[in-house]
């Protein structure tokens, strides 16, 4: 894995095919609950694993923030195996042993053929999530697909940077976005896909994020909780 600072790339995804690719794309995508997510293909990617229960060791771990629904020792034990490998911000990889990897917004790593860029994500209106904590978002590359996994922020000018293909963001109101908010944040990004999480447990509901459906202007996919 190697890290370095790249300017963020204009999207890359193919216009021939690109409603297949984005369905393929789809299925690999998994919403545990809460902020939890599974990413499937060659390689297994969890964002923010918390209360997983059997679900497939990891090959790359991705953290955004130290909150404890976001990250969690006892669920980064379940999903570690001897080669996976841990990225987050320096206060979470600071309290992990072994193979991790720290990330500021602006960094860029790689594994294998994925690309991971590390994002701002901050409350500049709420005391929740200081930007002085230089917490994260996550832009992936897969295959040409970028997606982008907003983590614990409002809407927030940094978003104007953000080219993505499927964005992936917190509706729940309270401690992040709200639906309305996070309908800007789409109106601004303009991907082709957006996935609604943070609802439904702790904080909002399934309904903020059927109100976000009805809001935004592209394409959204409420994806079950997988258990």
């Amino acid at each position: 894995m190697k890290m370095m600072r790249r300017p963020i790339p204009t999207l890359t995804l193919p216009l021939k095919g690109r409603e297949h690719v984005m369905n393929e794309m789809i299925e690999k995508i998994f919403w545990l609950g809460h902020s939890s997510i599974r990413i499937e293909g060659e390689q297994i990617i969890y964002i923010d694993p918390w209360k997983v229960t059997g679900e497939p060791k990891a090959d790359l771990i991705l953290v955004s923030h130290g909150h404890h629904d976001h990250f969690s020792l006892k669920d980064i034990g379940k999903l570690r195996k001897e080669k996976t490998i841990v990225v987050g911000p320096p206060d979470c990889t600071a309290q992990i042993k072994g193979n991790v990897r720290t990330m500021r917004p602006g960094d860029t790593i790689t594994f294998g053929d994925i690309i991971i860029e590390a994002v701002p994500s901050y409350t500049p209106q709420k005391p929740f999530h200081p930007q002085a904590n230089q917490w994260l978002g996550f832009i992936l590359d897969l295959d040409g697909t970028r997606i982008y996994y907003a983590g614990d922020t409002d809407f927030i000018p940094e978003m104007k940077d953000i080219k993505a293909d499927i964005v992936i963001l917190p509706v729940g109101g309270t401690y992040t976005m709200s639906a309305e908010e996070a309908a800007r944040a789409v109106e601004l990004i303009q991907p082709q896909l957006a996935i609604p999480i943070h609802c439904g447990d702790i904080v909002g509901a399934m309904d903020d994020a059927r109100r976000f459906k009805k809001l935004a202007k592209v394409p959204v996919e409420i994806k079950p909780v997988t258990k």
